[in-house]
């Protein structure tokens, strides 16, 4: 089942330029279940500090955190959780410290996925959100220059975008984290648009599953459409997620892109 809801009443991409994608969650799957290892990781160092805290409330803590980061560099959320580590007087690690042992745990969790796309036992459509391709032939057709853009490590992926076979539709580049975290975020390639091209902000349109992609675009006067699809099946939507993209600014919410045409119109509607 697709659905496509309009939050924002008058809400239209009839004049964008540029197509800003998240990764992770907005077109690829390999990484889908991040969450529960992040999350279940950052609660077990904190409930070992023993500060009478339960699970449930260190839980709702983290994952409080952890959404506000999301579309951000990895680190950003490892920076928070050391601080959170140290305010509860525990032995806080380097946030890369931490961020290696998420990844750790993260890449013992999808090896398989990536092993099988490589070894060609899996099909790129596998590890798609629903309908994803065919948006993107989509947007190509139109005209749209098009970015994609992770808070994961760029090394990873742009490794898993060309094995999903979709980095060739991304003529404005493929972009994620770097070791030196400060020289690129969402916000800046952002501002990069803005001053290296003659793009308007309003004439940028991003489609992305986190806080920070849309909190950016939405300030520059962009449009949104946030991606709030319960993973893997991709095929309701998952409330936590909608209310979250909607309050910082998503105009349309989608659970997947298998109406492309329906979420075209919608957009771009004269």
């Amino acid at each position: 089942m697709a659905t496509i809801e309009q939050v924002r009443a008058g809400a239209s991409a009839r004049g964008a330029r540029v197509a800003l994608f998240d990764f992770d969650g907005t077109l690829s799957l390999i990484r889908s279940g991040w969450l529960d290892v992040m999350v279940p990781m950052m609660v077990e160092i904190l409930l070992d500090l023993k500060t009478g805290e339960s699970e449930q409330e260190l839980t709702s803590l983290v994952q409080e955190f952890v959404w506000r980061t999301t579309g951000k560099e990895t680190i950003y959320q490892m920076i928070e959780f050391a601080d959170q580590v140290a305010k509860r007087s525990g032995h806080a690690l380097e946030p890369l410290e931490y961020k290696k042992v998420y990844l750790d745990r993260l890449w013992e969790r999808i090896r398989g996925r990536v092993d099988r796309l490589k070894s060609g036992e899996a099909s790129p459509e596998e590890y798609l959100v629903p309908g994803a391709r065919r948006l993107l032939d989509r947007l190509k057709q139109l005209g749209l220059r098009m970015y994609l853009a992770s808070g994961t490590d760029q090394v990873f992926m742009q490794e898993e975008a060309r094995l999903l076979d979709v980095s060739r539709y991304f003529d404005g580049g493929v972009y994620g984290a770097l070791d030196d975290y400060k020289s690129f975020s969402k916000k800046i390639l952002i501002q990069r648009i803005l001053s290296q091209t003659d793009v308007r902000g309003s004439e940028i349109v991003v489609f992305g599953d986190g806080y920070v992609e849309i909190e950016e675009v939405k300030l520059v006067g962009g449009t949104a459409v946030g991606v709030a699809t319960q993973e893997p099946e991709c095929r309701l939507i998952d409330d936590w997620k909608r209310q979250r993209l909607i309050g910082v600014g998503a105009d349309f919410i989608v659970a997947n892109f298998l109406s492309h045409d329906e979420l075209l119109d919608a957009l771009f509607a004269a």
